[in-house]
């Protein structure tokens, strides 16, 4: 379309204001309707969580109103507190009656770098970032106090009964030690994040009301200075190419994406930059058992050649039957130990070793066999085969995709290395299996001796 078809009718700057970048939060109603305002409302009291950004607003209620049902605001407020009043508890409703209603925030957007508030004046729009977007819904929290109460006197009640509670059995559990990994997905969950909002306390605020001069002077910090203008349109005066990288920094793109993606998910766009074993190891990690076409059609690059391809699989992955996976030290990183039990990560890699050497051998495997043979627990060889393999109905294991034999007969080279690399850590886990089995039966032989002495005695 050409220029003159599409001309432009007006120029409109736009002035960036950072004044109160880090202090302005836009505050929702979702549940009013879009006629009723609270621009007139008279708030009695207002209070905020600073850390966990929560806001508490109480809106007086026009008692005298004809509308208003006096008896149902006292039946409320004695529900809320009770007939005998506890002085040292704050009462919900100091009049006696439901004289206000409180609203709660809640989060409805986490991340809120692209929004923005706009004022538009003397044909200017001066936009101010915004700190935090909150939805304010009315809570009943006189209706929980009333439940509290009810139960706290049906207990009194027992007690005084004379009842006693049945015995019950305690079972006591200690804390595992938490990883990281655990740590941060303990930390997302909704009971700790519940915990660390109602242990932060309240702070009590000072509302201004929209007509008042303190308020008048915070709507004047949403226009931008003019000594602020001047350093905005140098910053401003670059390229298109560059002003399109500050809107929208990669870096900061990469974080926002990699915080609400699971901790071992990786972004496209973060794995399009990585080498291309790097690629290959995240895509074997992710997918367990692939075949040469899968990983082709998984690589970000879809013009990648399929030689370099095969010169760079063998650096990241094993070939088992005709299909990849991924290398064992890439799992079980050194230094590291077991989610489960523990086990150092050179002892688990040399089990996990023995068991794709074992899949080269047969079509399936017995989990407790294999147990016995690496000397780990089951749970270890258990979370070992769920990563290659899958349970069959006779309580085999066997892997998850079939041998290929259509790779194994084209790419003879390559098959060739691998089988020579199996063969070579054959006589390992042979002597592996001997050393274990020898024990097996030292200890049974031990076992029968205790056996005889103890009849004889």
């Amino acid at each position: 379309m050409d220029d003159e078809d599409d001309p432009v009718v007006e120029e409109i700057p736009v002035f960036l204001s950072t004044t109160l970048a880090e202090n302005l939060y836009l505050l929702q109603y979702p549940v009013k309707s879009s006629n009723a305002t609270f621009d007139d409302g008279q708030v009695v009291n207002s209070c905020v969580k600073p850390i966990n950004q929560q806001i508490k607003v109480d809106y007086a209620l026009n008692t005298a109103s004809k509308n208003y049902d006096s008896f149902k605001g006292e039946q409320f407020a004695i529900a809320a507190d009770g007939k005998e009043k506890d002085r040292q508890q704050k009462p919900t409703f100091r009049s006696g009656t439901m004289d206000k209603q409180s609203f709660l925030s809640s989060k409805p957007i986490e991340d809120i770098n692209r929004y923005m508030m706009c004022v538009l004046q003397d044909r200017e729009i001066h936009a101010t970032p915004l700190n935090g977007i909150v939805s304010m819904r009315q809570m009943f929290s006189y209706f929980d106090k009333q439940d509290t109460r009810t139960k706290a006197e049906q207990k009194a009640e027992q007690d005084a009964d004379g009842e006693e509670e049945e015995a019950k059995q305690v079972t006591v559990k200690f804390a595992r030690t938490e990883n990281e990994k655990v740590r941060k997905a303990r930390e997302k969950s909704f009971n700790y994040i519940s915990k660390m909002e109602s242990e932060e306390p309240w702070c009590e605020t000072f509302w201004h009301a929209k007509s008042s001069t303190a308020a008048e002077l915070e709507r004047q910090k949403l226009f931008c200075g003019s000594s602020s203008r001047v350093g905005t349109e140098s910053v401003l005066n670059v390229g298109s190419a560059e002003y399109l990288d500050m809107l929208i920094s990669k870096e900061k793109t990469d974080r926002n994406i990699d915080s609400m993606l699971p901790s071992r998910v990786v972004c496209m766009h973060k794995l399009r930059q990585m080498a291309l074993v790097d690629q290959i190891r995240v895509i074997l990690k992710d997918a367990k058992v692939l075949t040469f076409q899968q990983i082709m059609e998984l690589l970000p690059d879809r013009s990648l050649a399929a030689d370099k391809v095969l010169r760079t699989l063998p650096m990241a992955g094993v070939l088992i039957r005709g299909n990849w996976v991924v290398q064992s030290d890439s799992i079980y990183l050194e230094g590291s130990v077991s989610s489960i039990n523990g086990v150092p990560a050179e002892q688990m890699c040399k089990a996990r070793d023995y068991i794709l050497y074992r899949f080269t051998q047969c079509d399936k495997l017995d989990r407790h066999q294999l147990a016995l043979i690496t000397q780990l627990p089951t749970e270890e060889i258990r979370e070992i085969l769920c990563s290659i393999a899958k349970l069959n109905s006779d309580r085999s294991w066997s892997m998850l995709l079939p041998p290929n034999e259509d790779f194994s007969g084209t790419e003879l080279e390559i098959s060739d290395r691998q089988n020579a690399f199996w063969t070579a850590r054959a006589d390992k886990f042979n002597e592996m299996e001997k050393s274990n089995k020898r024990v097996r039966k030292r200890s049974a032989r031990s076992e029968s001796k205790y056996d005889t002495k103890m009849s004889n005695g």
